[in-house]
């Protein structure tokens, strides 16, 4: 009997020095950090690979040092100029300093989080609607600063926060297409006025040119008309200058007026 208890309980004393041992080994991943606690102090964090601590002394908590892509949930947002919108965006963070990121804060995730959400709504509320609309990159800067700056005491180093999207209200939709539009015809209209001066300014030199330039008049006439005849029209309109016409009535006038003058002269010796 005694040699059964002693037995058993070098067993047992075996199993629990094995217990302790297997306690004592810690091994975490390349991404992560071990925490240690001795008798409720931080001692330092500890990895990646294989180390070990002392059992019932000491205790281990796991940090992750991946980044962390985190929602902001959608947020109804007053800009500077009065309108109401609702934007939802997207934070990516991660854990630079183990033991602040156990240390200074519960959960870090979760406050990350709620700093994200408030300062989200603190800055869109600073700008107005086409600047969210616009400097979205700037804006995403600004957020992304901010939100670092309070995280850091933490051990959380925030890289990139982006607003995902801006929904609008209908109404806000419907006047920004009104606008959108009248814009475009004020374009279209500033572009049609310097298509007719620069039309007109071209003409005028033309002018200048044809009345430096009298034969220059006629050759474009030619060519006017060589380009008419290609088209195989049955009728051929044939401009005629004003001067030619005037010529011809002229010497029209002045043949009048000789036979009018020897009919005068025949009656007179009658």
């Amino acid at each position: 009997m005694m040699d059964e208890a002693f037995l058993y309980g070098i067993g047992a004393a075996v199993l629990v020095a094995l217990a302790l041992v297997v306690s004592a080994v810690k091994i975490t991943a390349e991404y992560e950090r071990g925490v240690i606690f001795r008798l409720g102090r931080v001692i330092e964090a500890k990895g990646p690979g294989l180390f070990f601590i002392i059992p019932l002394i000491d205790r281990m908590v796991k940090v992750n040092l991946q980044t962390v892509t985190a929602d902001i949930p959608p947020q109804d947002v007053i800009t500077k100029d009065n309108v109401t919108v609702r934007v939802n965006a997207v934070t990516y963070f991660n854990v630079v300093d183990p033991v602040r990121s156990v240390v200074a804060i519960q959960n870090y995730r979760y406050a990350t989080s709620q700093v994200a959400q408030t300062t989200l709504r603190s800055i869109l509320g600073q700008v107005d609607l086409d600047e969210l609309l616009v400097n979205r990159e700037e804006i995403n800067s600004q957020l992304q600063r901010i939100i670092d700056d309070l995280t850091n005491p933490w051990g959380i180093k925030v890289t990139l926060v982006d607003v995902k999207d801006v929904e609008l209200p209908e109404t806000m939709r419907r006047a920004m297409a009104r606008q959108a539009e009248a814009e475009r015809d004020r374009r279209a209209k500033v572009i049609h006025a310097l298509g007719e001066m620069e039309a007109a300014e071209n003409l005028g030199q033309a002018a200048a040119v044809l009345e430096q330039h009298p034969a220059a008049m006629q050759l474009r006439m030619l060519s006017t008309m060589v380009e008419v005849a290609s088209d195989k029209n049955s009728t051929l309109v044939f401009p005629v200058p004003i001067e030619l016409l005037r010529f011809f009535d002229g010497m029209t006038g002045s043949g009048q007026n000789a036979g009018g003058d020897k009919e005068g002269a025949v009656e007179a010796q009658r």
